[in-house]
Parts: structure tokens; C-alpha cells; sequence
């Protein structure tokens, strides 16, 4: 599709940011904003035995009336049921999430399925949700801003997704001191599927003007500030620049698709359990590549968001390299009849039928191998 073809609604949602250093001290505040009476804690046990954890309960203090801390790498649906009766059982009206994507995930998942069972699920953007969630991420994952998750069926080793316009977060607190004690290789991680949020975007067939200017920021100021995040996890500055660079990425993910990229991270985590993160950077330069060719304006303006013009996908595979991860798949346990499943799962897959370049089972294939 040419540019001058190009047609688009974007849509904002009822939603609202709190960003800056101490901002979780607000938490109070802003569940009052949202209306939320009775709400649920939804985290990890190791997120909520720290420090942040501690001062966010007693933040909450009477509101808080239930806590599940079951949430677990890539959302298992039988965690999810749990959680879900939990939230029935306490008669909860709000939901605040802290902790990485796999908690902001869990949570909008709760709320999905909660609207479902009350048979009142949002079809439009204009329809208030059934329970209203509060997202306090700790990581890069843009999860704390969409109105999607994705979830995992344990037992077929497989990863797929849902979600709705009542599904994205009201508020959103992001509190760069909750980072500080992020690992380094959490943070790389993360930080690449952050970038791989407005690589995406920036040329997605379904992107607005305002979402592939948000997401070339994003890809922007990732490139700039990751690198400094995980050679000083303590550089406040640092930090603070790339959570604003996971809030863009959150934001162009709200009118714009993923792709083939995303699409084959989703199912090698689903099947290998690798965490999402570190499937998007060994896999982003790949698929990029390939489908740079079919959008060669977008990749050029990518290229430039990445300090080399010509050769984006290279420029991600160097930055890559600078922190550290990984650069081949069999380096992270994928087995070659790992790919063979996601071969033959990927065209199930929407992100992957959603890509500016189609891709068949042997463009999939191809993408895989060249990153095995």
C-alpha cells in the first residue's frame, strides 16, 4: 500500500500518565482518580516482598483488599483462572499492577475475562470498563498502556492474546526509582522489545501519522538511553530517558499493529518458555531486514532514528551486541524442532499476518534459521 492509499482512524483512549521520580508515592491518589473502591494487587512474590513493594501496599492501605502474587514469565492461563476467581470472590472494582509485562498482562487479562463472565465486555472506545486498572511498571514492556495481552496455554506449549478497548489501563504511574534495581540483563531485555515496539510500528500498515511519530521517537531515545542504562543501572538520568522511551513505545502500540517480528517472539516464548525480551533481540534485525525491503521510505527513516540510514537492521544487531544478549536463538536452549513448531504455528498468528511484508510459512522459516 502506498502512502497516498494510506487510510487511518486513531483512536485516544481514557487514559492518563503519571511519570517522575517519587511518583508512586501518588498511588493513593490516582486509584481515587479511576474510582476504584476495592481493588486487587496483582504482582510477584518477589515484587511485592521489596521495598517499593511494601510502600505501595501501605499506599493503598484500606483500598487494598486482596493481593495475588502469582504472576509468572509469560501468563499462564491457569494463573490467570486463579486470579480471576480471586477477584470474583473479593468483589474487587479496581486492579493495580506492578512488576514487568507478564504482571500488566496478568491484570488486563483479569479484567478481560471478568467482563466476559458479567457479559458486558467494551466494544467501543466510549465504553467504561467493568474493573478499573492502575499499571506501575518496573520494566520496559509498554504492557502497562495497551488494551492487549497475551497469555499462555502451558500444556501446548503455546502463546496467544486477547484484549479490547476497555482493556487498556486508566492511569498509569511510571516511577523511574522503581527501576534502579532492575537487572541490567532485564533491563537490556526489555529494553529491546521496547524498541522493537516502535521498529514495528514505524511501518505498520495499520499505523497513524501520530503513532509512527511516536514510535520513531520511541526507537529514538531506546538507542540513546539503553546502552547508558546497562553499563550504570544506577544513572538515575539514564533510567529515567528510557522508561520515557517504553512510555512511547506503549503509546504507538495503541494505533499500530506488530508484526512478523513480534508474532514469532510471542510463539518461540510460548514454546521454549525463553523470556519475550530476549527472543524480540535476537529475532528484531532479522525480521527487519526482511521486511525493509518492502518499506524502504519507513526503513530509512528508522535507519536514521538508529544513527545509520542505511543499514538499520545492522545498527539494531550492533546495539544488541553492545548489551550484551545473545545473537543466535540456539544460544538461548530454541532447538531446531522448536522452530519447526513455530513454522507451523505462524500463520495463526495475527502480528505475523499483520506484517508490511507478507510472510509465509518459509519466509517464517527463513527469519528463524537466519537467527538459529
Amino acid at each position: 500500500m502506498s502512502e497516498r492509499e494510506r487510510a487511518w482512524t486513531h483512536t485516544g483512549y481514557a487514559q492518563r500518565i503519571h511519570f517522575g521520580a517519587g511518583a508512586l508515592d501518588r498511588v493513593a491518589d490516582v486509584v481515587k482518580e479511576v474510582n476504584a473502591r476495592r481493588v486487587m494487587l496483582v504482582t510477584t512474590e518477589g515484587r511485592l516482598a521489596s521495598e517499593a513493594g511494601r510502600r505501595l501496599v501501605d499506599g493503598l492501605s484500606r483500598v487494598l483488599v486482596s493481593t495475588f502474587a502469582g504472576v509468572r514469565s509469560h501468563v499462564p492461563a491457569s494463573a490467570v483462572q486463579s486470579a480471576v476467581s480471586q477477584a470474583q470472590a473479593e468483589g474487587v472494582d479496581g486492579i493495580v499492577s506492578f512488576g514487568g509485562g507478564s504482571c500488566a498482562d496478568a491484570a488486563k487479562a483479569v479484567c478481560f475475562f471478568v467482563e466476559q463472565q458479567e457479559g458486558t465486555p467494551g466494544s467501543s472506545y466510549v465504553d467504561r470498563p467493568v474493573l478499573a486498572h492502575v499499571s506501575i511498571p518496573t520494566t520496559y514492556s509498554g504492557a502497562e498502556l495497551t488494551p492487549f495481552f497475551g497469555m499462555t496455554d502451558e500444556a501446548a506449549r503455546r502463546k496467544s492474546g486477547a484484549g479490547g478497548p476497555t482493556i487498556a489501563p486508566l492511569a498509569a504511574i511510571y516511577d523511574p526509582l522503581l527501576t534502579l534495581d532492575t537487572p541490567p540483563r532485564v533491563s537490556a531485555e526489555t529494553g529491546m522489545n521496547a524498541l522493537a515496539h516502535g521498529v514495528e510500528c514505524a511501518y505498520s500498515p495499520r499505523r497513524t501519522p501520530e503513532a509512527e511519530t511516536v514510535a520513531l521517537a520511541c526507537v529514538r531515545r531506546v538507542a540513546s538511553a539503553l546502552p547508558a542504562v546497562v553499563e550504570d543501572p544506577t544513572d538515575l538520568e539514564a533510567r529515567t530517558l528510557m522508561l520515557e522511551g517504553a512510555v512511547l513505545g506503549g503509546r504507538c502500540l495503541q494505533n499500530a499493529s506488530m508484526g512478523v517480528h513480534h508474532g514469532l517472539a510471542q510463539l518461540v516464548g510460548g514454546r521454549t518458555g525463553i523470556p519475550h525480551g530476549l527472543a524480540n533481540a535476537v529475532l528484531l534485525a532479522h525480521a527487519l531486514r526482511f521486511t525493509a525491503a518492502a518499506v524502504p521510505d519507513a526503513a530509512a527513516r528508522l535507519g536514521d532514528a538508529l544513527g545509520d540510514e542505511a543499514d538499520p537492521a545492522g545498527a539494531v544487531d550492533r546495539l544488541r551486541e553492545r548489551l550484551a544478549l545473545p545473537g543466535r536463538l540456539s544460544d538461548c536452549g530454541v532447538t531446531k524442532g522448536d522452530v519447526d513448531a513455530v513454522v507451523r504455528l505462524s500463520q495463526g498468528n495475527p502480528n505475523v499476518g499483520a506484517n508490511a511484508r507478507p510472510a509465509d510459512e518459509d519466509d517464517a522459516r527463513a527469519i528463524l534459521e537466519a537467527a538459529f
